[in-house]
């Protein structure tokens, strides 16, 4: 074999980093400048992918539906919480919660929409004036105030709910987003109705909800009564007054569900909100709750009665047999609840009103200021409270009166006189499975009106409800609206 036909083998020096650093695009120095670049990259992907997710089209919603879920389940705490005030009545702390959360991340999403010119619609805030006036006027009577900070709880919580509401009456735009609201409503009525069944079958708290369920920031609650055992349930939503208002509304936009021409899905999902959720609502022994929903249901079979021809009743009629079945196994405790001995429940109500009565005469104009009608009312007992029970008067409108004065409660009774006119007018624009959402929910809000003549509903879960609620009607006025405003398909 010729030598000089094989390939060279020179032997190479040893190679040192120096060497490396004087190759181009292998070095070290090459490899650590890329590094940094990524480095660098990978910075302002992080610190940018909030804003890209926030820009996206599904962030919305599942912020919203964080919303809606959280109105039964209470993910919260409360900041500076004041135990003995919150025994008396009073918001006791500052509310934060899973809303507060959701309700920053959708109005910065919003916000960047507006920016990039993807949606230049603005909030429905000439809508909401009620809401507004009552707003301002709760923050105007924090000058009148005896404790400031327990009226900036209240104040807070408001305009969180306020912020809830112009969302979903600004932003809800179609059909597919009505139902998409409605059908979390749907959902978070089951998930509340099973921790009150869980709770009950258990005899107490048990092993899956022992003090914070499954880990969760949120806890539930219920009381005995009227001995040998009988328990008056809220479960995840507070108290069981508030549990059996936030039920007798979530009951009757099941109800609704129940008479539309929606697909099975639907119905079936309401089928078991109905099931499951008028169990709990007898489990709360809520009198006034019962007669709210009874009063619901009652105002839309009236209605929908003048339009059965075109209605299906085998849905709601087969929802009236299970309630009816599910009531025979309770019809002692019932019974006992309605008739029985309540232990002074309904009686202690009226010395609580005639402190309100005078607390109102004294400050007709501002108030007391927003929630610090536990602090006033030292020094307005009567004899009859002295040494009973001393607790914010059960009368919504009545405590909205004293704290905020006249213009206040004139301020809250148009929002709801609104919402209801809203439902109405829906109604009358026959827009099918819209119009019948919009009676049930205007009447689930008449009902609540009733069981607010009876009870306090100081926390979040039903009055961010009602919010959810009312910003629905609106929506839905607007979106039947549009709808019956378009020109009929060419066939």
């Amino acid at each position: 074999m010729n030598p000089a036909a094989l390939p060279s083998t020179k032997l190479r020096p040893p190679w040192t980093l120096a060497d490396a650093a004087r190759e181009p695009g292998n070095g070290v120095a090459a490899k650590l400048r890329r590094w940094r670049e990524f480095g660098a990259s990978s910075l302002v992907v992080a610190l940018l992918s909030p804003f890209l997710a926030l820009s996206t089209e599904w962030m919305p919603r599942f912020l919203l539906g964080m919303i809606l879920i959280d109105i039964p389940l209470q993910f919260q705490t409360h900041f500076f919480f004041r135990e003995d005030d919150a025994a008396r009545g009073a918001l006791g702390g500052l509310n934060f919660s899973a809303t507060t959360i959701a309700l920053a991340g959708l109005y910065a999403s919003r916000f960047l929409h507006a920016v990039t010119r993807r949606d230049e619609s603005r909030p429905a805030v000439r809508g909401s004036v009620p809401l507004t006036l009552y707003l301002g006027i709760c923050a105007l009577s924090m000058l009148v105030a005896r404790d400031v900070a327990l009226s900036f709880f209240e104040f807070f919580l408001l305009l969180q709910l306020y912020l809830v509401y112009v969302y979903v009456a600004s932003f809800v735009r179609s059909r597919e987003d009505v139902l998409f609201v409605v059908t979390f409503l749907l959902i978070g009525c089951v998930l509340a109705a099973l921790a009150i069944i869980n709770i009950r079958l258990a005899g107490g708290y048990p092993p899956i909800l022992w003090g914070r369920p499954w880990g969760l920031p949120t806890r539930v609650q219920f009381e005995d009564f009227g001995g040998g055992g009988a328990m008056r349930i809220g479960g995840t939503i507070g108290s069981a007054n508030n549990a059996g208002g936030y039920f007798s509304i979530a009951l009757s936009l099941a109800a609704g569900v129940l008479f539309t021409k929606l697909g099975r899905a639907y119905k079936a999902l309401a089928a078991v909100a109905l099931a499951l959720g008028g169990i709990a609502l007898i489990l709360t022994f809520s009198r006034g709750a019962w007669v709210a929903f009874a009063l619901s249901a009652m105002a839309m079979f009236f209605f929908f009665a003048r339009h059965m021809r075109r209605l299906s009743w085998k849905g709601p009629a087969a929802g009236v047999a299970v309630l009816a079945l599910l009531c025979l196994p309770l019809h002692a405790e019932i019974s006992n609840r309605l008739f029985g001995d309540d232990r002074g429940s309904a009686e202690s109500r009226i010395p609580l009103m005639k402190l309100a009565f005078r607390i109102i005469e004294d400050n007709p104009v501002l108030g007391v200021g927003s929630n610090n009608f536990s602090i006033a009312m030292d020094h307005y007992l009567i004899p009859e409270l002295r040494g009973g029970f001393v607790y914010a008067v059960h009368n919504k409108y009545m405590l909205v009166w004293a704290e905020t004065g006249t213009f206040g409660l004139l301020a809250y009774l148009a929002f709801f006189l609104a919402a209801l006119r809203r439902g109405w007018q829906c109604w009358q624009l026959h827009a099918g499975s819209l119009s019948i959402l919009a009676l049930a929910l205007a009447a689930a809000i008449g009902g609540h009106m009733f069981q607010m003549g009876v009870d306090v509903f100081n926390g979040r879960p039903v009055a961010q409800l009602v919010c959810v609620v009312a910003g629905l009607l609106s929506a839905m006025q607007r979106v039947a609206t549009t709808a019956s405003e378009e020109p009929a398909a060419v066939p």
